[in-house]
């Protein structure tokens, strides 16, 4: 039987900031320093599920599609080590998303079925970002995956979840019409979610970007044709870099939001422009490093690629709670 730090390690916790800062940022937006906890706790505890669910569903299925062996260069992988059965892998990654599924439904409770709809999608993907007859990794979707699901999804699904229990609590019983209707209009008049989910899906992107470009060599030879694979080694590493500059520019755009709104304390505006600075200075670090570094070393630009996007959430939960 497996040591509980092998599943611990499993769970791959250099990559939960992806599930965490979305959430934090998308309750932050929403509730503007008043959150309901419970929806809030629900949303973060759902989107760790998922995340865990689909790092387990990845140990199991790139081991089957022969992508990751023993002698892989990244961290090593519980089930091609030998220290967990595909079985054993892919019975706890049911469990995970079971129980994900479970607190969708409290959260439909709160915001209808939009998030039943968006759980449902999401668990569906987590499967079938390496398992399915048709991958999402292997067939160079990676990085959309992680952009709409850890970046769009989750933030404006959270921010959706705190608007419906702050403003609006019947709204399970508006018609579908009218329901996606009124989510528009949200957004329309309330763009700053959007922005906000775009800067945290990008800086999630550089994350799983690094991933791939360390894996490259051996993701090539077991057919799996991530966008590393498909555009070479240098212009993969180009691509990080041009994921930063995206993330700059939209943080730049909800720190001018931010500053236009009158209400806005000026503390809250210095602190998105902090965000825009950290997020600019650690991208143009990170990409210089990951342009000359290859193997293992790769591994310490995966975590903090991961600390720069929780330092940018950081600062921007604290901008929008003030």
């Amino acid at each position: 039987m497996a040591s509980l730090g092998t599943w611990l390690q499993a769970t791959r916790p250099r990559t939960l900031p992806a599930a965490v800062v979305p959430v934090a940022v998308g309750t932050a937006v929403a509730a503007r320093g008043m959150p309901h906890w419970a929806p809030a706790l629900g949303c973060l505890v759902g989107s760790l599920l998922i995340q865990i669910g689909c790092n387990f569903a990845n140990d199991a299925f790139d081991t089957v599609h022969g992508a990751d062996t023993p002698s892989r260069v990244g961290p090593q992988r519980a089930v091609a080590a030998g220290l967990i059965s595909v079985r054993t892998m892919l019975l706890a990654t049911g469990l995970v998303l079971t129980a994900a599924f479970l607190v969708g439904l409290y959260l439909t409770t709160i915001a209808a079925w939009p998030i039943m709809a968006l759980g449902l999608v999401s668990i569906t993907c987590a499967i079938a970002y390496t398992g399915g007859p048709f991958p999402l990794a292997y067939h160079g979707l990676g990085e959309v995956f992680v952009f709409l699901f850890f970046g769009l999804a989750a933030v404006l699904g959270t921010w959706w979840v705190q608007f419906c229990a702050l403003q609006a609590p019947f709204v399970w019983q508006l018609p579908p019409g009218q329901l996606l209707s009124g989510i528009r209009q949200a957004l329309a008049l309330r763009p700053l979610p959007l922005w906000l989910a775009c800067a945290v899906g990008l800086q999630c992107t550089a994350i799983i970007c690094v991933n791939n470009i360390r894996d490259r060599v051996t993701d090539e030879a077991s057919g799996k044709r991530t966008v590393a694979v498909r555009l070479g080694d240098r212009p993969s590493r180009l691509l990080y870099g041009c994921v930063h500059v995206a993330a700059v520019a939209c943080l730049v755009v909800v720190a001018r939001l931010l500053q236009a709104q009158p209400a806005t304390p000026r503390g809250a505006v210095g602190l998105a422009w902090a965000a825009v600075a950290v997020a600019a200075l650690g991208g143009l670090v990170l990409t210089r490093g990951v342009f000359v570094t290859n193997g293992m070393v790769l591994n310490r630009y995966l975590a903090r690629s991961a600390a720069l996007e929780m330092l940018t959430g950081a600062l921007l939960v604290i901008a929008l709670s003030i």
